[in-house]
């Protein structure tokens, strides 16, 4: 896909977004990046401790700095921003109504909502915007080496989605952790315990993505009536311990993503 994409901000987000990209095929040459704290870029990106100064909009704007500093960062952004251009936001809690207040001019505004593992081209990513026809299926382009792509109804389901797609992986990381710690409180040595909890997992993602099959059912038929497996099921379930505490967990995530929402509403 030939395009010109300008990056503001490529902090741990915004460079596995880039890596995604290039490692998809994607031209370095296409690249351009603005960030005053980043020391280098990969080979061939065009790395700028400032806004390129007397350039022509770009076909691609991502935003990816930290959400507070738009109000700030808008007026170094809007003359790049065109009639032909697609501004993507991966700012946490920034409203399509105000990332639209502050670039008018842009042809499509899309929220855009990844986690790190983009730069395997593995991660899920929400999208929700203002982009129809020839915008949205450029979208869906940019977003194809990066993972697997899902517009959104509704706005507010960003905030749900944060919690679960970004905020999830650290979930799961906790659920490792916590599967290795109950495996060496049980005797294992914690270095072992963490390897095989980490093995574990690896390979049960890794199956249930290629099955025909729900988690739930795969579960099912992992588990044989009276025998091993069913017993630590029956004690996940037992008066819905597991799926509650999943959602409390979405749910004070999701609320606060909600709340940064609207204070990144007030700062604009």
């Amino acid at each position: 896909m030939a395009m010109t994409l300008l990056q503001f901000g490529c902090g741990n987000m915004g460079g596995a977004m880039l890596k995604g990209w290039l490692d998809g095929g994607f031209a370095p040459e296409s690249f351009t990046v603005v960030d005053p704290y980043l020391k280098s870029a990969p080979d061939g990106v065009r790395l700028l401790d400032a806004a390129p100064a007397g350039e022509a909009a770009f076909e691609v704007v991502l935003l990816g700095f930290k959400p507070q500093q738009l109000p700030d960062a808008a007026a170094m952004v809007l003359p790049f921003v065109g009639p032909e251009t697609l501004l993507l936001s991966i700012l946490a809690g920034v409203d399509l109504g105000t990332l639209r207040s502050a670039f008018p001019a842009a042809k499509a505004v899309v929220r855009v909502m990844p986690n790190l593992a983009a730069a395997l081209g593995k991660s899920p990513i929400a999208l929700f915007g203002d982009a129809d026809g020839a915008a949205r299926e450029q979208t869906e382009a940019l977003m194809t080496p990066l993972g697997q792509a899902e517009w959104l109804d509704r706005e507010d389901q960003m905030d749900l989605v944060t919690a679960l797609a970004g905020s999830g992986p650290a979930f799961v990381y906790r659920f490792i952790d916590a599967l290795a710690e109950g495996a060496a409180a049980l005797g294992l040595p914690r270095a072992q315990a963490d390897r095989l909890a980490l093995s574990m997992v690896e390979g049960a993602a890794m199956l249930a993505a290629a099955s025909e099959h729900s988690p739930g059912e795969l579960a099912r038929r992992v588990a044989s009536p009276g025998g091993v497996t069913q017993v630590g099921i029956d004690i996940l379930d037992a008066d819905r311990r597991l799926a509650l505490l999943m959602e409390d967990t979405l749910r004070g995530a999701r609320d606060r993503s909600a709340e940064m929402t609207e204070q990144a509403r007030e700062r604009s």
